[in-house]
This record gives C-alpha cells, sequence and structure tokens, in this order.
C-alpha cells in the first residue's frame, strides 16, 4: 500500500510546518496519476498520525487531473483516470502530462491549545 510511503513523507511536512501546534486539518492537493484510493489514503495518515501533532487531524484531499492528449486524433481532455483512453476515439495511445504533483497546500491548527502540549517528546 504506497499510500502509507506518501502519508510518512506527507506527516514529516506537517511536523516540521506546525512547529508544535496541535493540527486540525491537513489540505493536500494530490494528482491523479499518484493513484492513491482515497479510503486507503484516509486511513493510512491516520495510522502514521496516531500520537503527532496531527493526531485526529480531518484530511481535506485534493485530487487533481492529468492532461490528456491523443496520438490518434489530437483531442485535448483532462483526465482523472492514470489509465485513460481518448474520450473521442477511445485510442490508448495518449500521452499524459502533469497530475504527478503531491502539495500541502494549508494547515488548520486547533483553537485554544497550546503549543506543545500533548505532544509527545515537547517539554510544553
Amino acid at each position: 500500500m504506497h499510500e502509507t510511503g506518501l502519508c510518512e513523507g506527507l506527516l514529516e511536512l506537517v511536523e516540521q510546518r506546525a512547529a508544535g501546534r496541535p493540527v486540525a486539518e491537513v489540505r493536500l492537493r494530490v494528482g491523479v496519476r499518484h493513484a492513491v484510493v482515497e479510503e486507503a489514503f484516509r486511513q493510512a495518515f491516520d495510522l502514521v498520525a496516531a500520537g503527532t501533532v496531527a493526531d485526529g487531524a480531518a484530511l481535506d484531499l485534493v485530487v487533481t487531473p492529468a492532461s490528456l492528449g491523443c496520438r490518434r486524433c489530437g483531442r485535448r481532455a483532462w483526465a482523472m483516470d492514470p489509465l485513460a483512453a481518448c474520450p473521442d476515439c477511445g485510442a490508448v495511445e495518449v500521452e499524459l502530462r502533469g497530475g504527478d504533483e503531491l502539495v500541502l497546500e494549508s494547515l488548520r491548527y486547533r483553537a485554544g491549545e497550546e503549543v506543545g502540549a500533548d505532544v509527545p517528546g515537547h517539554p510544553g
């Protein structure tokens, strides 16, 4: 399950950016070419975030499309499937561009909680 590996990297970024502040929500933009299964990604995030500043944080996962160019008919379109075929002629001879991003867009912190409170390894 590659979602776990992606979430481990994401958590490192969250912890760096949060600097000990408890996180209420994480917004992540992930390209369709990563082929993440949303439910598996959420479960993996909950698992790796347990006991960290992101423990219990909501995950706002925004999946972005890839640009598809058909080599047969020339059609250009957006694709939400990493194995997309041309929507016009059905050809599988397509070129996908983009849709491979993985961007931590934002964090929302929990209001009214002290920085470092109940964060393992933090003296607060």
